[in-house]
């Protein structure tokens, strides 16, 4: 439902009203990008659907960049299409988990996932440049130069490490089902066993909730250059 508790920009209106969720090509902006990243998610589906990939659909769905790409393209279609009053007060918290969600995926894929090289290199498919580069940093703009005006509390933070930890339960619960893991850092049955895959959790885990803390904290900064409180 509408929210009537949004505080209104007070700081530097001239630039934050530039950049308000509401003008024409900030929202022609948000529906190319969450357009092209639901377009590579629904690729990757249809690959694997048609024998085109090595892995069933529900793998696919399984992977946590198709997971983040499919969230935050949702997100960034419905805040292309609505107009920002009309959203929930919250709207921005979940617009701030998906930046988190996206941060990470190119992260752990740069980092864990991407072969040598790989991440410097630009003659890769389309879907895979969308999925682990455009949208993350896309995302990350978005999150730190479109206006917004409510700031957050500190656990803010920690409720956007929930829905990972779901994605990572299924993870492990449908691995010991069905033998197959969708990244090999999470893989116990390789070489190692559960105390490899805990001691790079150990390192994920970091990687996490310090991601999340900085998102947090750039999210109430860009507030707070829109609206001050006067109380």
């Amino acid at each position: 439902m509408p929210s009537p508790t949004l505080p209104a920009i007070n700081r530097a209106p001239k630039l934050n009203n530039a950049l308000h969720p509401d003008r024409s090509w900030i929202r022609l902006l948000r529906l190319v990008i969450g357009g092209l990243a639901l377009a590579s998610v629904v690729y990757n589906a249809w690959r694997s659907a048609t024998g085109a990939s090595d892995h069933t659909l529900i793998q696919t769905l399984s992977h946590f960049t198709n997971v983040s790409n499919a969230l935050f393209g949702l997100v960034c279609v419905v805040g292309a299409v609505s107009m920002r009053k009309k959203l929930p007060v919250w709207w921005d918290d979940l617009r701030g988990m998906l930046t988190f969600m996206m941060v990470m995926t190119g992260i752990i894929y740069a980092v864990l996932v991407a072969e040598p090289g790989e991440f410097t290199r630009w003659d890769l498919p389309w879907h895979n440049i969308v999925a682990h580069r455009v949208a993350p940093v896309a995302a990350l703009l978005g999150w730190l130069l479109i206006t917004a005006t409510r700031r957050a509390r500190w656990w803010r933070s920690l409720v956007w490490l929930l829905l990972p930890i779901a994605w990572l339960a299924y993870t492990w619960i449908r691995g010991a089902i069905a033998g197959w893991y969708p990244y090999k850092f999470l893989d116990p049955t390789l070489d190692g066993g559960w105390g490899r895959v805990m001691s790079m959790m150990g390192y994920v885990v970091i990687a996490f909730l310090a991601v999340s803390l900085v998102l947090h904290l750039l999210g109430n900064l860009r507030a707070w250059l829109a609206h001050r409180d006067h109380r």
